[in-house]
């Protein structure tokens, strides 16, 4: 299974944007998928339901620092390279979704009405791009790290 069906697969079973994304590639860089799902569950919904940075952007960008990010604060070039890598995946997320701000993403969707999710039912998944956006952020993320 590829990690973009792995993320379709987390999506679908009821995980946020952030934690399908962050969980699909969570063996490249060793935390267990409990771990991954906790780390990135208050990211979802644009942190917290708030509708900022879509979860499948702030996912991508956890996996992004986890495989390439620096463990020395004082180490500039590896932080300026992680910096470069998670602005081309916004690019390329952008470039797909018009945006990478949740409420953007689901302008004329129903609005934010507090932190209870949305129940997942078929018109939820008829009518929101969030499988597409957590399917899209896998696929990039796939093709990001064959490149680097």
């Amino acid at each position: 299974m590829t990690e973009k069906e792995k993320a379709r697969q987390l999506f679908l079973e009821g995980f946020n944007c952030s934690q399908s994304v962050f969980t699909a590639f969570c063996d490249r860089f060793g935390i267990d998928e409990e771990t991954a799902k906790k780390i990135s569950a208050g990211l979802g919904g644009g942190v917290g339901r708030q509708r900022e940075v879509c979860g499948a952007v702030s996912g991508a960008a956890m996996v992004l620092g986890s495989v390439t990010a620096a463990v020395d604060g004082s180490d500039s070039e590896s932080k300026k390279k992680n910096y470069e890598l998670v602005r081309e995946f916004c690019d390329r997320f952008r470039e797909l979704h018009g945006s990478i701000v949740c409420r953007e993403i689901l302008e004329g969707k129903a609005k934010n009405k507090g932190a209870l999710p949305d129940e997942r039912t078929a018109e939820y998944y008829k009518n929101r791009p969030c499988l597409k956006a957590v399917e899209d952020a896998a696929e990039i993320l796939m093709q990001m790290l064959k490149e680097n």
